[in-house]
C-alpha cells in the first residue's frame, strides 16, 4: 500500500510540473477558436464562444500561395536536413570512432570545439558563398550544409555509441572479406540505430521550427516555410489576423507531435542504451 501511495504521489508531482510546460500549448489550441478581439482582450484559457472562422480562413491563399504549400516546403526542408545530417554525421562519426589515421584526436577535438562557435559568425560568409552560387531563395542553402557534417553534437553522440561496439565485430567482418564501407553499412549502422533516430528527430524538429536561417535565404512567397508564413499574418497596419495566425500555429505543431510520437520509443531507447544491442 505504501508503494502505491508513493507511486501515486510521484505521478501527481510529475503532473504538476507538466502544467506550466503544457499550458502555453493548451492556450494556443483554445485561442485558435477565439475571435481576434477576444485574443487581444482576454487571457482566459477557454474561449467565451468557439468559432471555426480562423480555420476556415486558412482555406484562402496567403500572399497568393495556398497554405498547404507552406507545409510541403517545411516538410521538404526538414526531411532533407534530417536525411543529410544522418548520412554525413554517421560517416564522420565512423571515421573518428573506428578508423585510425593521423591527427584523428586533434581533428575530433577541433570538431567538438565548433559546438561553441556561434552560428552568427559564419552567417555572412556562408550567405555570400550561396549568393555567388545562385542558390539564394532556394532550399539548397538550408540542406547542403547538413551534408558536410556541420552538427558536431550529433557526431559526438554517434561516436560515443560506436565506441561501445566491440572491435571484434570489425575484425570478424574483415575476415569475411568486408571493407570499411561494408562494415559501416552492415555492422555499425544497425547497432547505432537509436543514435540515428535521435539525430533524425532533433534535426527534424529544430529545422521545422527554425526561423532565422530560413528568413535569410527564403524570400519568394511560394518558397516560404511555416515559420515565415506565420509572419505574413502581421503587418504594419491594425489589420493583424491573430485568429488565423494562431490556427495555423496550432496546425504547425501537429506534424511535430506526430513525428515525435511515431519515434518516441526509439528516442527513449537512444538515451537509455549505450549503443550495443543485446
Amino acid at each position: 500500500m505504501t508503494g502505491r501511495l508513493r507511486l501515486a504521489g510521484w505521478h501527481l508531482a510529475v503532473a504538476l510540473l507538466l502544467i506550466p510546460l503544457l499550458y502555453p500549448i493548451a492556450w494556443l489550441a483554445f485561442a485558435s477558436f477565439k475571435s481576434g478581439s477576444e485574443i487581444v482582450q482576454s487571457l482566459a484559457l477557454l474561449p467565451q464562444e468557439y468559432i471555426l472562422d480562423n480555420y476556415r480562413a486558412l482555406s484562402d491563399d496567403l500572399a497568393g500561395v495556398p497554405v498547404w504549400q507552406f507545409f510541403v516546403n517545411s516538410t521538404v526542408v526538414a526531411t532533407g536536413c534530417a536525411i543529410a545530417n544522418i548520412a554525413s554525421c554517421s560517416l564522420a562519426a565512423y571515421a573518428f570512432a573506428r578508423l585510425r589515421f593521423r591527427l584523428r584526436g586533434v581533428l575530433f577535438a577541433f570538431t567538438l570545439a565548433t559546438i561553441m562557435l556561434p552560428v552568427h559568425i559564419i552567417t555572412i560568409p556562408q550567405y555570400s558563398l550561396f549568393q555567388k552560387l545562385g542558390m539564394v531563395d532556394t532550399f539548397w542553402p538550408l540542406i547542403l550544409p547538413k551534408l558536410l557534417a556541420t552538427d558536431a553534437f550529433f557526431i559526438f553522440l554517434m561516436v560515443q555509441f560506436m565506441r561501445t561496439i566491440p572491435r571484434e565485430l570489425d575484425e570478424a567482418a574483415r575476415l569475411d572479406g568486408c571493407g570499411s564501407i561494408r562494415i559501416f553499412r552492415s555492422v555499425v549502422l544497425p547497432l547505432v540505430r537509436p543514435a540515428l533516430v535521435t539525430t533524425a528527430i532533433f534535426t527534424f524538429i529544430w529545422t521545422w521550427n527554425d526561423f532565422f536561417t530560413q528568413l535569410i535565404y527564403l524570400s519568394s512567397p511560394e518558397n516560404l516555410t511555416l515559420p515565415l508564413a506565420l509572419r505574413l499574418f502581421i503587418d504594419t497596419t491594425d489589420h493583424n489576423a491573430f485568429g488565423p495566425m494562431l490556427a495555423l500555429s496550432a496546425l504547425a505543431i501537429v506534424p511535430i507531435l506526430l513525428f515525435f510520437a511515431a519515434f518516441q520509443r526509439l528516442l527513449v531507447e537512444g538515451f537509455a542504451t549505450s549503443g550495443l544491442k543485446g
